[in-house]
């Protein structure tokens, strides 16, 4: 029977955060980019993948090591992180086959490889690497094609009062072909669990998974956990939409249960380029992915990722004495993803941020945490379970992650959480990586990251404001300017930006920078009220500029005939109130491939962002090339003089061009602006981002190349001096060096962002920057804004290195973390590591772990079989 229950959140309601008093907070002190293992810079296109991540303790200098899994290559890596801060890559091993999932027992890894030639014929291995040689020692075969590994806790292991067996379990999944038909079940040939003595659990119509299973013809088992009295497996069928619970020594099923349906309010559900959370959904199947037993509260957690009908966008905590819901996420997830910057406005008639994965530990701090890993937001959930927290979690922060993270470990020893982000591209910025985090040791009132978020919409019935692929950025009290305006005054933490074309219904975002973080706080449409926009683009659609145009206004102003739908990349404050805004230009003329869909826009609008002028450039007449579609990028006013910063160059120029429009005379004028060579080891190109005024004709010019990760080189601030603008066309202006950026982005211990496009100083001289994350489509959705100094005139900067950030703790205030009283249960294993216990420190009825019987469950081989494989040396 199908049960549909209500989400805990279905009204809408936000869950429970942490307060503002100083804690301790996790903070990612690294990253490390699988490429490594092939160039230590990172410069090569292979692809790489590492999709589940263990540790493990090195013996001989007592260090901890990583080993991953890495599918693409078919290999297995190792990470050496006796400084975490700065991992290095230390070997792999090829294994003929793709690995799913790698776990740590004793001085071994293993790991389940997928050898299946096609859908209809799943084969696979257990491979087991000894990981002081990584060499394998042994190859076990699998009777069929192997997903989630889970291994027996090492708290056991260690223990000198458990005498029992150690189990390894696997889950073999002989996974559909989604292409096949609709995808759904059943397909042949059926998952089973599988033991090592070999003990072959066949799921298949039995009568539990035929109780309470979708399709009993083929369960698909997705992910296993072994709990920490290590005598009960949970099983996630995902696609059944169902959890089994086994003993673990009979490989009894001894619990089976639907895991229902759930109705879902105030989230998004139409991918129509706005983000909106005023919609719901009803009877949603849960369908779980990774679970975690929760400690020894007997419950366990699961991430509703769905796959084939059904994703419930959250997460839950389940009792499996009694197969009901403890506690459910509802809408939280989405919520706060919205919150940070975070959503997938491309996934809204999917799952949303799709929550693929959840890990449990308990740390130091005598803190118990679960992780939810949401593969599409790409970001970390940290949820405080500790105590009574078990029946309503508190959301402490919300970690930044690669794109596609997916694997989890913990090393509660050290504090240290690491997360497996498993998707690669080059040409996209995106490099598959382990990221690391660390638990303190320094309590503070917020964590590094996010460093911009929003508050609640207005009404608050949608929740927060949406904010992502942010561009251009302003102060509302621009150095240098408007000094004598009183009124202004109150504005010198307020600055503005825009989203780009990756959005319609453009907006226009107010962020009081008062404290930290950041916070987005008020909206506004971008419209065209009296058809000032309308017109504009009707006279170009006129033009010669228009010999392949295809240019569609009703694309560009909706139906609702205000809202526009345009790319603004630059906005600036005007002196007589309201705001420039560039809109960069779609096509180039002349190109075939390349329609122009949309032209050049300086328009000026008014304080609630309605149009009062659109500007075209004086295309095709005199010294003017024909557009090229790199175009506007930055804009900034100096009196009656409105500066516009075009990213690259047109037709035959040797560099971009500053476009100049004098407000008095309606006129143009031009320079070219000389861009720094490209640098990076990946080639590409270099253009302008964004510019901003310090007064007197002094501006600060914005910088970048195409590149991100490992291949960015130029993040760079320039300054320059346009005088009295009595130049002449044509004229290539001197800039000077301001400041690198590159540190600055490497100071949240990520990927150097790509795409740094706002730039804006202060009434006081601070110096803010941001980056565009691109709707959290093909990139991991980071944003950093930052404050990188002060400009103190003339072209000198004071860092900000010394410097508090108005509003926010950074008194030290000590923790004391007991580093004895760790303990981690992953999301498809219970603890991790170091599994080694040295026989001479044995003592009473202690077994040491080379004398324990290992059971392994694929559930597999025999009892004797197995055994050898850890006692040959």
């Amino acid at each position: 029977m199908l049960v549909t229950v209500p989400s805990v959140n279905s009204a809408g309601h936000v869950v429970t955060q942490a307060d503002d008093d100083d804690q301790v907070y996790f903070q990612r002190i690294s990253t490390f980019n699988i490429c490594e293992q092939i160039d230590p810079t990172c410069n090569t296109d292979i692809a790489t993948n590492a999709e589940t991540v263990w540790y493990y303790e090195n013996k001989v200098d007592n260090t901890f090591r990583l080993v991953y899994s890495n599918s693409e290559s078919e290999n297995i890596g190792f990470v050496d992180i006796s400084d975490p801060t700065n991992p290095i890559a230390i070997g792999e091993v090829p294994l003929g086959g793709e690995p799913t999932t790698v776990r740590v027992i004793g001085n071994y890894a293993v790991v389940g490889v997928n050898t299946s030639p096609d859908f209809v014929n799943p084969t696979g291995k257990l491979s087991i690497i000894d990981t002081r040689t990584q060499a394998i020692v042994r190859e076990i075969e699998l009777p069929g094609q192997p997903d989630a590994v889970d291994a027996t806790s090492v708290t056991l292991v260690e223990s000198n009062d458990y005498n029992g067996a150690y189990y390894i379990v696997v889950a073999i999944e002989n996974e559909r072909d989604e292409d096949l038909g609709d995808g759904a079940p059943p397909q042949a040939p059926p998952g089973f669990l599988n033991t090592w003595t070999i003990r072959t659990i066949d799921l298949a119509n039995t009568e539990k998974v035929n109780e309470t299973c979708l399709y009993p013809d083929d369960p698909e088992p997705e992910y296993v956990a072994i709990n920490s009295a290590n005598d009960k497996v949970v099983m996630s069928l995902q696609e059944n939409n169902c959890f089994l619970i086994f003993d673990l020594q009979s490989g009894d099923i001894v619990k089976s249960f639907t895991f229902g349906a759930v109705d879902i309010a105030s989230i998004d559900t139409t991918e129509d380029s706005c983000i909106k959370q005023n919609e719901s959904l009803t009877s949603v199947l849960r369908e779980p992915d990774g679970v975690a037993w929760v400690g020894d509260t007997g419950y366990f957690a699961s991430a509703n990722e769905g796959d084939l009908d059904g994703g419930s966008r959250g997460w839950t905590i389940i009792d499996p004495v009694q197969g009901s819901i403890i506690w459910d996420s509802g809408n939280a997830l989405e919520l706060e993803a919205v919150r940070v910057g975070h959503y997938p406005e491309s996934r809204s008639e999917n799952k949303g941020n799709e929550p693929e994965n959840v890990f449990y530990s308990k740390f130091g701090n005598g803190k118990a945490y679960i992780f939810v890993l949401a593969e599409r937001s790409n970001v970390v959930f940290v949820y405080d379970v500790t105590g009574e927290n078990v029946f309503s979690p508190i959301l402490l922060q919300t970690l930044p992650a690669g794109v596609g993270p997916e694997g989890v470990t913990v090393i509660p020893s050290l504090n240290l959480l690491i997360v497996a982000d498993e998707v690669d591209n080059r040409d996209d910025k995106i490099r598959s990586s382990l990221t690391i985090y660390q638990l303190g040791p320094i309590a503070t009132s917020a964590p590094v990251y996010p460093t911009l978020v929003s508050g609640p919409r207005e009404g608050g019935a949608e929740g927060h404001i949406p904010f992502s692929a942010l561009s251009g950025l302003a102060s509302a009290a621009p150095f240098g300017l408007m000094d004598n305006d009183k009124s202004i005054k109150s504005m010198k933490n307020i600055l503005y930006s825009i989203e780009d074309s990756y959005y319609k219904k453009s907006r226009i975002f107010t962020i009081d920078a008062s404290s930290f973080p950041a916070t987005v706080i008020g909206e506004k449409r971008i419209v065209d009220s009296t058809n000032v926009l309308n017109n504009c683009l009707t006279t170009f659609k006129n033009s010669n500029e228009s010999e392949n145009s295809e240019v569609d206004i009703s694309s560009l102003i909706n139906e609702d005939g205000k809202t526009v739908n345009i790319d603004p990349e630059g906005i600036a404050v005007s002196k007589n109130g309201g705001f420039w805004i560039v809109s960069e230009g779609r096509g180039t003329i002349g190109d075939e491939d390349r329609p122009i869909e949309s032209p050049n826009l300086l328009l000026k609008t008014n304080e609630d962002g309605e149009i009062k002028q659109c500007i075209l450039l004086p295309l095709g007449e005199g010294e003017w090339p024909s557009q090229f579609r790199f175009g506007f990028e930055g804009v900034a006013e100096d009196d009656n003089h409105v500066v516009v910063a075009v990213q690259r160059a047109w037709g035959d120029d040797p560099n971009p061009r500053l476009a100049i429009y004098n407000t008095d005379t309606d006129t143009w004028s031009y320079l070219f602006y000389p861009l720094d060579e490209p640098e990076s080891q990946n080639g590409g190109w270099v253009g302008t981002g964004d510019i901003a005024p310090v007064g007197n004709g002094q501006f600060l010019v914005l910088e970048r190349d195409n590149q991100g990760g490992p291949d960015a080189v130029i993040k760079r601030v320039y300054s320059i001096d346009l005088g009295d603008y009595s130049f002449e066309d044509g004229t290539t202006i001197e800039k000077t060096f301001f400041r690198d950026l590159i540190p600055d982005l490497k100071e949240g211990n990520g990927s150097v962002l790509e795409k740094v496009e706002g730039l804006a100083v202060t009434q006081s001289g601070k110096v803010y920057i941001n980056t565009d994350n691109d709707g959290v489509d093909d990139s991991s959705g980071e944003q950093q804004f930052l404050n990188v100094g002060t400009y103190n005139g003339g072209g000198s900067i004071t860092s900000n290195d010394d410097e508090d950030v108005e509003g926010t703790t950074t008194d030290n205030v000590n923790v004391d973390i007991d580093e004895s009283s760790g303990s981690s249960s992953s999301g498809n294993a219970a603890d991790s590591g170091d599994v080694d216990v040295d026989d001479s420190s044995s003592s009473g009825n202690a077994v040491s772990f080379e004398e324990r019987t290992i059971v392994l469950i694929a559930i597999v081989s025999t009892l004797s079989a197995v055994f050898a494989v850890f006692t040959d040396n």
